[in-house]
């Protein structure tokens, strides 16, 4: 319902990047580099400055900024006492996820919530915990789910439950008939990891600093960037590795994998992200509710 121009526009004033802001609106550069000049027309004026393949707000873009985020503030606020007295709960909500939790734990999540608000359609997208952090203060997703803990004071962050790291051998290992492991044990042993910026590789480099080890300390041989591709490593005898508990339900019941408790016992918070603002569409309030409630209800994966 509000002025298309000034949505593409206000979305490459956040991003600062034509190429961004038609990723995130699902558009064309082109399309999108339309729509912006389109809007310069109708003022009459240039609202980015454009050199050496960077952009940057003129004044007057900076004016224009700051009014359409009062004006989409403002439409929103009244699309939700318009749907508060009709009952309606609907629209588009962006959420973004670290691997771990997008692959293991909101199938279920969301899946559930779509039934009991069919009319609410949910995007997801992946990426490590840095990204997804990135996405929520550039305004890019409405809500985040990350596996490790957030640095950003200005981002509200609402633990959902406590996730168990352990570590993971191939069957008939040396170790693998451990009951439980020190992680300066796994030191004798080609090990494989996380890509950087992932948020369990920064969960696993904090947690052997606390108990006196460096992480340069471990024999990497090989950065993955999912957690199927490190079972799949492990499977096949190449190295040990530390993952999330909630990655080896098949494994372990396959028995293609030994999961082995730390010692002592490492654990992350699985964690709510998003900007600290006094106004969410009510599909948003929703969907944060429901999904406390379903974190209350699954507190272990």
């Amino acid at each position: 319902m509000a002025d298309r121009r000034l949505q593409v526009f206000h979305t490459v004033a956040k991003l600062l990047s034509f190429t961004k802001a038609a990723e995130s609106l699902h558009m064309t550069q082109p399309a999108v580099t339309f729509q912006v000049r389109q809007l310069e027309e109708y003022f009459n004026t240039r609202l980015f400055d454009r050199t050496h393949n960077r952009i940057s707000l003129t004044e007057a873009g900076k004016r224009v900024y700051e009014y359409a985020g009062k004006i989409f503030e403002t439409y929103g606020e009244m699309e939700n006492a318009v749907k508060e007295l009709t009952g309606e709960v609907s629209g588009v909500l962006i959420i973004g996820a670290s691997t771990t939790i997008a692959e293991y734990m909101l199938p279920a999540l969301l899946g559930d919530f779509k039934s009991q608000y069919p009319d609410v359609n949910v995007r997801l997208k992946v990426s490590n915990t840095e990204g997804i952090v990135s996405m929520v203060e550039n305004n890019v997703i409405d809500l985040g789910v990350v596996e490790a803990p957030v640095g950003n004071k200005n981002l509200a962050v609402e633990l959902c439950r406590r996730d168990q790291l352990v570590a993971i051998l191939p069957p008939g290992h040396p170790l693998a008939d451990r009951s439980v492991l020190l992680a300066s044990e796994l030191l004798n042993y080609p090990y494989i990891c996380r890509e950087e910026g992932s948020g369990t590789r920064e969960v696993i480099v904090d947690y052997m600093q606390e108990i006196g080890l460096s992480s340069n300390e471990l024999d990497v041989i090989m950065e993955l960037g999912s957690p199927e591709a490190i079972k799949g490593a492990v499977e096949a005898g190449i190295g040990v590795t530390i993952l999330s508990k909630a990655t080896l339900v098949k494994e372990l019941k396959l028995g293609t994998l030994v999961a082995i408790p730390l010692d002592p016992p490492l654990e992350r918070p699985f964690s709510f992200v998003h900007q600290k603002q006094k106004f969410r569409q009510r599909a948003m309030d929703e969907l944060l509710e429901f999904a406390r409630q379903y974190c209350y209800n699954h507190p272990e994966t």
